[in-house]
């Protein structure tokens, strides 16, 4: 990534956490949109990660890797502990790789 992107990125970055407190006493958020900013921060998170799971180069990534994070789903629903998580999501597409599934 070129040093200007990096740099524009992270000033915008600062922008953004700046404009928070500095117009928090400006704008009005409408209680409705208040009730649904979480609901759209975990769709965001949620298209992201489907996204890096079944795409690597402009094409599909194979069965492995969302394999592994629906292990890892699964066992963040069950409220694992976070190390125990990734090793599983990891092991689980590492096995089905090591077996001819890509």
């Amino acid at each position: 990534m070129p040093l200007l992107a990096i740099v524009l990125l992270a000033v915008g970055t600062y922008a953004f956490r700046v404009a928070g407190p500095a117009l928090r006493d400006r704008l009005e958020i409408p209680d409705r949109l208040r009730q649904l900013l979480p609901a759209a921060a975990v769709v965001l998170l949620l298209a992201l990660v489907a996204s890096a799971t079944v795409t690597q180069d402009q094409g599909f990534a194979g069965w492995a890797r969302p394999a592994g994070v629906v292990v890892a789903g699964a066992l963040a629903l069950r409220r694992a502990p976070f190390p125990v998580i990734v090793v599983a999501g990891a092991a689980t597409t590492a096995v089905l790789r090591l077996c001819g599934v890509s």
